[in-house]
C-alpha cells in the first residue's frame, strides 16, 4: 500500500528516467535489427551464394528476430513506466494540496491519514435576540470538524487513486518476463504482454485518441502533434491501429506492422501446436442405405477442426512469404521492403512496398485481381518486384517504389464451377464496391505521406479484376489522384471511356493479349463489368458489343503492345509487356511500344 509519506516524497522523475533507459534499449534493438536486415543480410545476399552463406543468413535472421523482440518488450516496459509516472502526478498533487490546506489551518495529519484540529468555542450566541432566562445557548457544530473531515476525505481519495494506479501497473509489469530457457522469441507471449500494457496504460495512452474513420490528412495532422516519445509508445502498445493509419510515414507504418506480423505469426504457431496436441475429433461413420456397409465421413466437429487448421496454415504461409521478401533485401539490388498494411482477418491483407514510397520520384501501386489473398501474397509481390526491377533499370536512373496492394477482399473464383461456385465471384461488383473507398483512402494516404500531389509521379497498375476495383475507386470511391493508370487484361472499369477515369487526359494505358490467349476482357463484357456504349440500347445486355473495356480502341486508352501468352504472363522478365508498364511508371512515355 502507498503511504502518505511515500506518495508525498515520491520522485516521479525516477520512473521517467527509467522509462528513458528502457526506451534507449528498445530503440537500439530496432536500430540493430535494421542494420542486420539492411546491411549485413542485404550485403550477404548481394555478394554471396552457397550453403555456408545460407546458414549465415539463417543465423542473421534469428539475430534480427531477437533484436526485434528486445525492441518490442523493452518498448512495452518503457510505456508502462512512463504511464506510471504520468498517472501518479494527479494523486500526488492532490495529496500535497490537501496537506498544504491542513497546514494552513494548523491541522495535524497523522501517518494513517487522520486529521486533528483545534477545537473552537463550543457555543455560539443566539443572534435572533435575547436568550430566555434558564435556557442555555444553542449548541452549534465545530466548523473545524467539517474542514478536517473534508481534508481527510481528500487524503483518502488521493491515496486510493495512487494505490489503484500502482497496483494496475505492478500487475502488468509482473507479467512482462521471459523464460530464460527459450531458444527463440516467444511472439505469442509478446502479444499477451501487449494486451496487458494496453489495459494498464489505457488512461495514459488512450486508444480512443487514435483517429478512426478520419481522412489521411487528419491522421497525419494527429501524428504531427505527437512528440517522438509518444509516437514510439503508440507504435509499441497499439501497433495494429497505427499500422493501419493511412497518411502516416511509411517508416512508422512498417515498424508497427512488423510487430503485428511477428505477433500474428507467434499466435498462429501456438494455436497450431495446441490443435495438434489436443484431441482430434474423429471421423463419423454412417451406413450406406443401399449396401448396408459403413461409410466414413467427416462430422461437423472434424470439419471445424480441419478448417481451423487450414486457416492457420494459410496465415503462416502468407506471413512466411512476406518474411521472405524482407529477407530478399539486397538480393539483386532490391531495396528495403516496407510493410504498409497487414491483417489476418478473413482472407488476410498485406500491403508491401519495394523501396520507400514517401521519398521515391516514381511510385506505382499494383492492385491484383481474383485470388489475391494473404496466403497467395508471394504471387502478387513477385509482380510488383518484377515491375520494380524493370523500372529501376529504365534510362535516367529513376528512384522508384512499387507497392503490392492486397488491401481488399478480392473474389476468389473466376470460372464457373471453380471451388464449387456455379456463378464465379469475379462477375460480382460487390468486391470492387467494397474495395473502392479503401483504395482511394490508401492512395490519398500515399500522397499525404509524400508531401502532396506533386511530390511523386503516381501510377496505379491493375490486373484483371483489380482494374475493376480501380475503376470503381475512380468514379465511386473517392478518386485516385493518379498521374497514370495502367489496366492489364481488364474485364472492365465500369466506364465507357478513359476520360471518365481519375487521371489526366491521355494518361490511361491498356495492355491485353488476344482473346485466344486471354479471355478475361471478353468475359468481363459478358458479365457487364465495363461501361455501356452507344450501341447498348439496340443490343441485348448479354451481347459483348454493348460494353466497352480498356482493350477496346473505342475506350480511348493508349493501347500498348504485349507478348503475354496467357492471363498471368504480363510480368515476365525482359518482356515487352513489362517494359511498357515500366516506361509508364517512370514517365518515359516516348519509350512505350504502342499497338
Amino acid at each position: 500500500m502507498v503511504t502518505i509519506k511515500e506518495l508525498t516524497e515520491l520522485d516521479r522523475s525516477k520512473f521517467s528516467d527509467a522509462a528513458g533507459g528502457w526506451a534507449a534499449v528498445s530503440n537500439r534493438g530496432s536500430a540493430a535489427m535494421d542494420r542486420v536486415n539492411n546491411e549485413m543480410i542485404a550485403k550477404l545476399q548481394a555478394t554471396q551464394q552457397g550453403y555456408t552463406d545460407e546458414a549465415a543468413r539463417k543465423s542473421l535472421a534469428r539475430l534480427s528476430s531477437n533484436f526485434q523482440y528486445i525492441h518490442a518488450e523493452c518498448g512495452l516496459i518503457r510505456t508502462a513506466l512512463s504511464g506510471l509516472a504520468s498517472e501518479l502526478e494527479g494523486p500526488q498533487r492532490k495529496l500535497k494540496e490537501a496537506l498544504a490546506d491542513a497546514a494552513a489551518l494548523k491541522f495535524t495529519v497523522e501517518a494513517n491519514g487522520a486529521v486533528k484540529y483545534p477545537a473552537t468555542v463550543p457555543y455560539a450566541p443566539n443572534l435572533s435576540g435575547a436568550q430566555p432566562k434558564g435556557v442555555p445557548f444553542a449548541a452549534s457544530a465545530d466548523p473545524n470538524e467539517g474542514k478536517a473531515r473534508a481534508i481527510a476525505n481528500r487524503i483518502v481519495a488521493a491515496l486510493s487513486e495512487a494505490n489503484e494506479i500502482d497496483g494496475r501497473y505492478a500487475r502488468a509489469l509482473a507479467k512482462l518476463k521471459t523464460d530464460a530457457t527459450l531458444k527463440k522469441p516467444n511472439w505469442a507471449d509478446v502479444a499477451r504482454d501487449t494486451k496487458e500494457i494496453q489495459s494498464a496504460a489505457g488512461k495514459y495512452l488512450k486508444e480512443s485518441d487514435i483517429p478512426k474513420g478520419k481522412s489521411p490528412k487528419e491522421n497525419a495532422a494527429w501524428w504531427g502533434r505527437l512528440s517522438q516519445a509518444q509516437r514510439e509508445e503508440y507504435i509499441s502498445v497499439h501497433p495494429a491501429s497505427i499500422g493501419a493509419l493511412d497518411g502516416l510515414p511509411a517508416t512508422a507504418r512498417d515498424e508497427a506492422n512488423r510487430l503485428v506480423l511477428a505477433e500474428a505469426r507467434g499466435s498462429a504457431e501456438q494455436q497450431l501446436r495446441d490443435l495438434d496436441r489436443g484431441p482430434k475429433p474423429k471421423y463419423e461413420h454412417h451406413i450406406n442405405p443401399i449396401t448396408g456397409l459403413p461409410l466414413q465421413g467427416k462430422g461437423s466437429k472434424r470439419l471445424e477442426w480441419e478448417n481451423k487448421k487450414k486457416y492457420l496454415q494459410d496465415q503462416l504461409a502468407g506471413i512466411k512469404q512476406i518474411q521472405n521478401r524482407f529477407d530478399q533485401t539486397g538480393e539483386g539490388g532490391l531495396p528495403k521492403a516496407y510493410l504498409l498494411g497487414f491483417d489476418v482477418k478473413g482472407f488476410g491483407r498485406a500491403i508491401v512496398a519495394n523501396g520507400n514510397p514517401d521519398t521515391a520520384e516514381h511510385t506505382a501501386v499494383y492492385v491484383p485481381g481474383t485470388t489475391a489473398r494473404l496466403s497467395n501474397a508471394e504471387n502478387d509481390m513477385e509482380k510488383a518486384l518484377a515491375l520494380w526491377r524493370q523500372s529501376n533499370a529504365m534510362p535516367g536512373n529513376p528512384s522508384v517504389s512499387t507497392v503490392t496492394w492486397i488491401g481488399y477482399s478480392a473474389p476468389q473464383t473466376a470460372r464457373p464451377f471453380e471451388g464449387g461456385h456455379i456463378i464465379p465471384e469475379a462477375s460480382s461488383l460487390s468486391y470492387a464496391d467494397k474495395a473502392a473507398p479503401q483504395l482511394s483512402k490508401f492512395l490519398d494516404g500515399v500522397r499525404t505521406a509524400q508531401g502532396g500531389p506533386h511530390a511523386s509521379h503516381l501510377t496505379v497498375v491493375g490486373h484483371s479484376y483489380g482494374t475493376t476495383a480501380i475503376g470503381d475507386a475512380s468514379v465511386n470511391g473517392g478518386g485516385l489522384g493518379a498521374d497514370d493508370i495502367v489496366a492489364v487484361a481488364s474485364p472492365g472499369m465500369l466506364v465507357k471511356h478513359a476520360d471518365e477515369l481519375d487521371a489526366p487526359k491521355g494518361h490511361v494505358w491498356s495492355e491485353a493479349a488476344s482473346w485466344t490467349k486471354d479471355q478475361v476482357p471478353a468475359g468481363g463484357k459478358i458479365v457487364r463489368l465495363g461501361g455501356d456504349n452507344e450501341l447498348t440500347p439496340w443490343l441485348s445486355p448479354l451481347n459483348p458489343l454493348s460494353q466497352n473495356v480498356p482493350s477496346d480502341r473505342v475506350f480511348g486508352a493508349n493501347i500498348m503492345q504485349t507478348d503475354s501468352d496467357d492471363h498471368g504472363g504480363y510480368w515476365k522478365s525482359d518482356s515487352v509487356s513489362l517494359w511498357n508498364q515500366a516506361a509508364v511508371v517512370t514517365g518515359n512515355y516516348d519509350s512505350v511500344k504502342r499497338d
